[in-house]
């Protein structure tokens, strides 16, 4: 007890963790009263085109659908295209029809239009001879507005991991990991003094910003809170790690900041991409891309695959801490051999 009392005290001295612990708090709090943002204009369709190439008609097709912008030069286009910015669609002359040109790094809903949109031309003008019926458009971007608070939650749940990187990091530089080296402390006893603190600060912080940014039913809070304490159980053995082989605190921080980047950026642009199969399997080897895919289905009020999700992060739980476990183990023998 007296171990994680001086634990926790270290929490209240540094102040980085104390900003990873109340920043993910703020921004909650500032998604909450600021209203959603407003994301129409990203879910317009855009079209660029030659100008002078295509027809009056077809320009007046085009913009049935969405903005039409005409471009001076091919290179001019092609640059449009590609931005990573925007998702521009180029609409060139083929013929007595159209062919369109993507970059590739789109939505997944404007790749399908791109590859729809030739075939909807030559067929335009079957329109009179058949019935149509319109349905109200849906908003593309509506579960978009669910990845602000959803991030916001994965770096709450990041916490225990920097407390712990600069714990450890911390006791290097000031002596103190030799001395726990030569205390009569089990391996175990150790570990939960290590894990326990910032496993507990993380989950507080999640816990606090889930309640802010989301309204759940008791079944899906049931699964938030699974999905918050693994979360957090993995974000605190990455900080083991981190602290264990981290030279200094420049080391330190620089590896903290590359294992958020990895648990924010996998899962986020696997979603955004639509990747599946094989890429979706590789993607779960990060294991915040089980827990954004969970939270955004109860973000948006889905039934998400409690089991699957659930599972791959208590294997991230197993296999990370087993892993901990041995290399801390190999380490003893190697210095015990030594001495």
């Amino acid at each position: 007890m007296r171990g994680l009392a001086y634990q926790f005290k270290s929490v209240w001295k540094d102040k980085f963790c104390m900003m990873s612990f109340v920043l993910p708090i703020i921004v909650a709090l500032a998604l909450r009263f600021s209203g959603t943002v407003d994301l129409s204009s990203v879910a317009e369709f855009h079209f660029g085109v030659l100008e002078n190439e295509l027809t009056a008609r077809t320009v007046c097709w085009l913009e049935r659908y969405g903005t039409v912008t005409a471009y001076g030069t091919q290179e001019e286009l092609v640059a449009a295209v590609n931005e990573p910015s925007t998702n521009v669609i180029g609409v060139e002359a083929c013929g007595s029809g159209i062919r369109t040109m993507v970059s590739g790094d789109e939505v997944d809903i404007f790749r399908q239009t791109a590859d729809t949109l030739p075939v909807l031309y030559e067929e335009r003008g079957e329109e009179a001879s058949v019935e149509v019926t319109v349905y109200k458009r849906p908003d593309i971007m509506a579960g978009l507005q669910n990845i602000f608070p959803v991030m916001t939650l994965i770096v709450a749940m990041f916490m225990g991991c920097t407390f712990n990187a600069m714990n450890m990091i911390a006791e290097k530089e000031n002596g103190v990991d030799l001395i726990n080296q030569i205390l009569p402390m089990a391996r175990g006893q150790y570990m939960l003094q290590k894990i326990f603190v910032g496993f507990a600060f993380g989950c507080l912080s999640s816990v606090v910003t889930a309640g802010i940014c989301f309204h759940l039913s008791v079944q899906g809070t049931l699964f938030m809170l699974a999905l918050i304490i693994l979360s957090a159980f993995v974000a605190a053995l990455a900080g083991l790690f981190i602290g264990k082989f981290s030279e200094n605190l420049m080391v330190g921080v620089a590896c903290v900041k590359i294992m958020l980047i990895i648990f924010m950026a996998v899962p986020l642009l696997a979603w955004l991409l639509g990747g599946d199969g094989v890429v979706s399997i590789l993607c779960y080897l990060v294991p915040s891309s089980a827990t954004f895919e969970g939270m955004m289905e109860l973000a948006k009020d889905g039934q998400p695959e409690i089991a699957k999700d659930i599972f791959i992060l208590a294997a991230h739980c197993i296999i990370w801490f087993c892993l901990y476990l041995s290399i801390a183990k190999g380490q003893e023998k190697k210095s015990g051999g030594s001495g």
